[in-house]
């Protein structure tokens, strides 16, 4: 190699003036993609993050840790999902949030914006539920004496358990980590930063129980294909003691009391308190010199 090339080669990572900007240049082409593969893209999202819900319900299904050390782990092994998005591509909702900093700057329309969200929200939606259904049909959740399904059972319960505000403010702590370790992505200049800026941010939401739209695409139609299962429901006694109630766990309970408050949070987290902010520090400038 010259070495005048050698000189051009970087290893410091990119400063969160150079985030921004980074940032706003791809929100540009996000909101550029044609139909199909941004559909596509999204679809895979769905998948990629449902792999993680996959992998986090077997790791901490039997756990004999402490409660904190459990959903350390968990949310590691949660990572994943994150993990195939940012490295393998593809179209995920919440981190697609921070395209708020190319609408404020005027680098796309509010329309691109509204159409890139829907567009994603609904094929990360197909793709995490396609996955629940294949993972229903490989009856993995049989595994360990039907202990793995009934923990995804007793996830999903709980999910739609929660009351509208503190399913919202969940929702809007877990996306300003996540849009955080978007940020903290595109700093690096290799895989190895990437996956490295991934594990910190997510592996705290999940630990701390913060709620994830697409992730609960995944979690909650996963409870619902199982609450009718006698041999799971027999297993969630063995790990409660007691009868439990899943009358709440619905589709209605799903889309209305736990989907669309989330939902709402993880705009708030990751599109204001994670993108306008940053906006405001380092883009703001640039559009008034502009």
């Amino acid at each position: 190699m010259p070495e005048a090339e050698l000189t051009d080669i970087k290893f410091d990572a990119y400063s969160p003036k150079e985030i921004a900007s980074r940032i706003e240049t791809v929100s540009v082409g996000k909101a550029n993609l044609n139909f199909f593969a941004e559909f596509t893209l999204s679809m895979l999202a769905g998948v990629f993050i449902a792999f993680g819900a996959v992998l986090f319900t077997f790791v901490v299904h039997d756990s004999k840790l402490t409660f904190g050390l459990t959903q350390l782990i968990g949310g590691f092994s949660f990572c994943l999902g994150l993990i195939l998005v940012v490295v393998a591509g593809a179209e995920l909702f919440t981190g697609n949030n921070l395209l708020v900093m190319a609408y404020t700057s005027k680098k796309i329309t509010l329309i691109q914006l509204v159409k890139n969200w829907v567009i994603v929200y609904f094929g990360n939606f197909i793709g995490a539920v396609s996955l629940a259904l294949w993972i229903y049909l490989t009856r993995h959740w049989a595994a360990n004496n039907y202990l793995v399904g009934a923990k995804a059972l007793l996830i999903a319960n709980a999910k739609v358990s929660l009351p509208f505000l503190a399913a919202f403010s969940r929702g809007v702590l877990c996306n300003a980590l996540v849009c955080l370790a978007v940020w903290l992505c595109m700093s690096g200049r290799s895989t190895t930063d990437k996956i490295l800026s991934i594990l910190f941010p997510i592996t705290a939401f999940v630990a701390l129980g913060f709620e994830h739209s697409v992730a609960n695409m995944y979690f909650i139609p996963m409870g619902l294909l199982l609450k009718k299962n006698p041999y799971v429901l027999e297993a969630v006694i063995s790990i409660t003691g007691k009868t439990n109630d899943f009358s709440n766990l619905t589709a209605q309970s799903f889309l209305f009391k736990n989907l669309l408050p989330v939902t709402l949070g993880n705009i708030v987290g990751g599109g204001v308190l994670v993108g306008l902010v940053y906006w405001f520090v380092y883009l703001r400038g640039k559009r008034q010199e502009a």
